[in-house]
């Protein structure tokens, strides 16, 4: 029995070694295969196509200023460096200070400005062959955003590197959509001298500073005192605003704006000095200083150079003063007759004249040095009542609106425009419950978000009877910065300002508003002052003859 046992042990021995033996020289041959067809394969070299760049390929390429297999490096590559490496492209458009370079064959586009390429954006196939999840799970983006473009919705990852580059990555549909997409396009730019100051700058502030910068107070008399002296030394309020019962004379309100520049000495910085200077009926000049006739005088002789030349009297007038902003120019299409408000202060009911000649006055206010707000967005064109005494309502679809009352805004936003002032009006097919200047579905979703403003935005005068008989001022503020507010103007009654301040840095204690939120609005104001150059030094005497001579030659042209 044993030896039979034994027998069948060893006879399975050898089975099993014959089987291992058959295996392995299967296995040998189909490696020898394998490799045969391999070698058959083309090299690299063969073929003279070379792998693809890998997404750290991309994000270190991006962080130097330049995009994988490209020459052009942001921010140091000139115009006609990119026409000697590629060739003259296949076409070319201005877009308000610079111009965009456009070369299909390779899938990108250039921007320029002052000769040099401020950013390049890309289609390629080595870009678009990444999808969303690969960009998010090699870096997580340090910030997400909607936003909507001509072609449909978009999500858009943003990536800050090495301090000094920005790269955004487009996918299309929205964040929340299920998927995986691949990338429509990537976009490289570089932060300019002002966006890297006004980081430093906030990043040196306390929470109390970055409050302050965010209110643009008022002030009473016609000279420093303790109201005034207590808003910008306590409060560190980021502007003021004047109007016609504190200005008495040319001098008098040089030397008040002086006090004001001196007092601010030891905030982290400077002031935004504002006033309502739109000509005609809404002037706040001084005795010694011609004004301007009516933008709807300007708007009947329908001249885009006189509408830019009258700008510039604006930017003159009141940089002679020492102010630095002017809450102008009205882009208001007056569809209504009997609005109560705006009336002559637009440029007339057609849309076409209103934004040719709005942007025309915007630019020619910035080509003094002076930051022009456009206002009152979304358009307060329609309404019936005065947002000074009660909350006018406008019931229009978004679809509606876009077709009259916002297409200045849009194309003033595309052309340039630094700060948009948000109306007080009541939008109940966009939003039931708060005005325009509190509403995230108006500030947020349709300004930031469909059309692309990253600039400031500012409220209308919170003191408003359009606020103040529905709301609290304090409430107001903290709903207005909730929905994407970054100045909040309170324009009347300089004792308010601590009462703004006081609850909005409650909120941010309590969470309700995150301190980055703060840090964006802030960052964005002190942006702004950067770019424009503002000082606290002070104005010397003005002289408004030469200044007067353009304001008649104008008056002449419209009469």
């Amino acid at each position: 029995m044993l030896n039979r046992i034994a027998k069948i042990i060893v006879l399975l021995l050898v089975l099993l070694g014959s089987a291992f033996i058959v295996l392995s020289f299967w296995d040998k041959e189909a490696s020898d295969q394998q490799a045969d067809e391999q070698s058959k394969q083309p090299t690299e070299e063969e073929t003279g196509e070379e792998p693809g760049p890998t997404l750290e390929t991309v994000f270190d390429s991006a962080g130097g200023g330049k995009l994988p297999d490209s020459p052009v490096v942001v921010g140091k590559t000139s115009n006609e460096e990119v026409t000697a490496a590629w060739g003259e492209p296949e076409d070319t458009v201005d877009e308000g200070t610079g111009r965009s370079l456009t070369y299909p064959s390779r899938d990108v586009v250039i921007g320029i400005a002052a000769d040099i390429v401020t950013d390049i954006r890309s289609s390629q196939e080595n870009i678009t062959s990444f999808h969303r999840e690969d960009v998010t799970s090699f870096q997580d983006p340090g910030e997400v955003e909607q936003r909507q473009e001509e072609n449909g919705t978009k999500t858009v990852f943003t990536y800050t590197l090495a301090d000094e580059y920005v790269l955004t990555w487009v996918f299309p549909g929205s964040p929340d959509d299920a998927g995986n997409p691949a990338a429509e396009y990537v976009l490289l730019s570089k932060k300019t001298s002002s966006e890297q100051n006004a980081e430093r700058i906030v990043n040196e502030m306390s929470l109390d500073e970055k409050i302050g910068q965010m209110i643009f107070g008022g002030v009473s008399g016609t000279q420093m005192n303790p109201e005034t002296r207590s808003a910008i030394e306590e409060y560190h309020v980021g502007g003021l605003i004047m109007f016609g019962n504190n200005v008495v004379s040319a001098e008098q309100t040089v030397s008040f704006l002086n006090e004001m520049k001196a007092a601010n000495e030891g905030n982290p910085s400077p002031l935004l000095l504002g006033v309502d200077e739109e000509g005609g009926t809404v002037t706040r000049m001084p005795p010694e200083a011609n004004s301007l006739p009516t933008s709807r005088s300007i708007g009947n002789l329908n001249d885009p150079e006189v509408a830019f030349t009258a700008g510039t009297i604006l930017g003159e007038q009141v940089q002679e003063l020492g102010f630095n902003l002017d809450f102008a120019p009205v882009l208001d299409v007056n569809s209504n007759p009997n609005n109560p408000v705006i009336g002559d202060r637009s440029f007339g009911s057609n849309t076409e004249v209103v934004t040719n000649l709005g942007i025309q006055t915007m630019k020619g206010i910035q080509e003094e040095g002076i930051i022009s707000v456009i206002k009152h967005f979304p358009g307060h064109g329609d309404t019936g009542v005065d947002s000074h005494l009660n909350l006018p309502q406008v019931d229009k679809s978004y679809e509606e609106l876009r077709e009259l009352e916002l297409v200045p805004f849009k194309q003033a936003i595309e052309e340039g425009a630094d700060v948009t002032m948000i109306a007080h009006i009541l939008l109940p097919q966009i939003d039931q419950n708060y005005p325009a200047s509190m509403s995230e579905e108006v500030i947020t979703g349709i300004l930031r978000e469909d059309y692309d403003f990253d600039g400031v935005v500012i409220t209308d005068d919170l003191t408003m009877g359009a606020i103040t008989n529905q709301y609290s001022i304090a409430d107001a503020a903290v709903q207005s910065v909730k929905a994407g507010g970054d100045l909040l103007l309170v324009a009347h009654d300089p004792n308010l300002v601590a009462v703004v301040f006081d609850e909005l840095k409650a909120a941010v204690e309590n969470g309700e508003i995150s301190e980055d939120s703060i840090d964006e609005s802030v960052e964005r104001i002190t942006e702004l002052k950067e770019k424009y150059q503002v000082s606290d030094e002070p104005t010397e005497a003005p002289d408004f003859q030469p200044i007067n001579e353009k304001v008649e030659a104008i008056l002449e042209k419209v009469s």
